[in-house]
């Protein structure tokens, strides 16, 4: 396969190659590629927890949110249970 880079990514990746952050023009191309396949990663989770969230609403598992109070508690929860993910993650032995 051949790639033809812009003026402008020729002379980044050249950068990146002369400041060692990489040694061939086809690191540029794997880097890139792996962050792609990264992101869609995220963006199917994304979709699937929108599906898993709209079929809970359906069954009427929702939570009503009437009042600033109520929304902030939420907001507190869902950021709370965030971390609790995000530090399981980090430390999967603990």
């Amino acid at each position: 396969m051949e790639v033809q880079f812009t003026p402008d990514q020729k002379a980044f990746v050249r950068q990146a190659i002369e400041s060692g952050r990489l040694q061939r023009e086809e690191d540029a191309v794997k880097e890139a590629l792996s962050l792609w396949e990264e992101r869609e990663r995220r963006r199917l989770e994304i979709l699937v927890a929108a599906d898993k969230a709209e079929a809970s609403l359906v069954r009427g598992e929702g939570r009503r949110v009437r009042t600033e109070e109520e929304a902030s508690q939420l907001a507190a929860d869902v950021k709370r249970r965030g971390m609790a993910r995000l530090n399981a993650a980090s430390n999967p032995r603990s």
